[in-house]
């Protein structure tokens, strides 16, 4: 099996004032591509996300904002099935950063808000099944800041702790409730690129 996972080198750009009363404006880019073929199985799949935020910095350790993304995930079969896979997030996000020293920050945000994903799938050139579902999400997600250099700096992150639910309702008139609860610590890993002014 071979997998390839492509994440941009710019995973997340953002512009922020440490002063209060700035605007931070960031967001990620994810692409992602993989081909798998063993006994019996054959497909690709790619993924492409985006996720922007908008925030206001109303206190020299506090952020609050919103935050969206939107995702879309296609994958082939060699029987000639395709499944494609399109998700949206919209919420709200708030931040408590802390200066450890100059060069070195500590922050986390606690994201809340709305999901949804259809997922359409062709089997054949009649056969189309559409399969939609809606929710909400729940994250916190730390990370560290290291100023470089001029107010230009890199973010770190190794993880959080979320919880989603999606509700499914299906053309086939049967729904389907999905919760899910990830700690991803250590599993997770994403480098971004930011600049204070």
């Amino acid at each position: 099996m071979k997998k390839m996972l492509v994440v941009l080198a710019l995973a997340m750009f953002s512009f922020a004032n440490a002063q209060k009363g700035s605007i931070l404006v960031m967001g990620s880019i994810e692409y992602d591509s993989q081909k798998v073929s063993n006994s019996g199985t054959e497909f690709k799949n790619n993924y492409f996300g985006f996720a922007p935020k908008v925030g206001y910095q109303f206190h020299q350790n506090w952020t609050a904002g919103i935050e969206a993304g939107v995702g879309t995930e296609t994958t082939k079969f060699v029987n000639n099935t395709e499944r494609k896979d399109n998700n949206f997030s919209l919420g709200g996000f708030l931040r408590y950063s802390k200066p450890l020293n100059q060069t070195f920050s500590a922050y986390a945000d606690l994201g809340v808000g709305y999901q949804s994903t259809k997922t359409t799938t062709e089997t054949g050139p009649f056969t189309t099944t559409t399969n939609k579902g809606n929710g909400f999400y729940v994250g916190v997600t730390p990370a560290i800041f290291i100023n470089v250099n001029k107010g230009f700096g890199l973010n770190f992150n190794i993880g959080g702790l979320g919880y989603n639910t999606l509700n499914f309702d299906g053309n086939n008139g049967n729904g389907d409730d999905v919760k899910n609860f990830a700690f991803t610590f250590g599993k997770a890993f994403s480098v971004g690129i930011s600049k204070n002014f």
